[in-house]
């Protein structure tokens, strides 16, 4: 089930992880690279294709009061999406390293959405703020080095 569906939790913002399809992962793999460590992530949800490459997952961080919805996109919504981020950073004055990523870009053809999800605690009546991004960049991070991808942010068009 999405966590958009989940009354618990409130969407922030969506992230993207661009790579090329050759590179999608297994869904094990994906797993066991996002659970390795703490035990800070709780993974549920998951769904894989016939060969077992992830389509889907739910990821929980209670200590972070996040969440995500991780899920696979490819085809011709990529592209144009591929072809839109590089004429807005095109503009922009680039470091070396991202314009290595830009030139990466153009070799992408898939991505993962990530879906950010703040936990709304039962007593928050303020509605304070408790949401830590650190689990995100987590996320992101490890994606795109199980997938040679590159992270982005939409709203503000950089590359990570």
């Amino acid at each position: 089930m999405s966590l958009f569906g989940d009354g618990q939790y409130q969407w922030r913002e969506t992230y993207f992880v661009l790579f090329r399809q050759g590179d999608h992962p297994l869904a094990s793999q994906v797993v066991e690279e996002l659970t390795r460590d703490d035990g800070r992530f709780h993974v549920c949800n998951v769904r894989a294709d016939e060969e077992g490459r992830l389509e889907s997952l739910t990821l929980k961080s209670p200590d972070d009061f996040a969440a995500m919805d991780v899920s696979f996109v490819s085809g011709e919504e990529v592209s144009e999406q591929i072809e839109e981020l590089i004429r807005e950073i095109s503009r922009a004055t680039l470091t070396d390293e991202e314009r290595e990523k830009m030139r990466r870009l153009n070799r992408c053809d898939a991505r993962f959405d990530i879906f950010h999800f703040e936990q709304i605690p039962p007593d928050d009546e303020e509605g304070d703020e408790f949401l830590d991004p650190a689990a995100l960049l987590i996320v992101i991070e490890r994606l795109s080095k199980l997938c040679h991808g590159i992270g982005v942010d939409p709203q503000s068009g950089s590359l990570m």
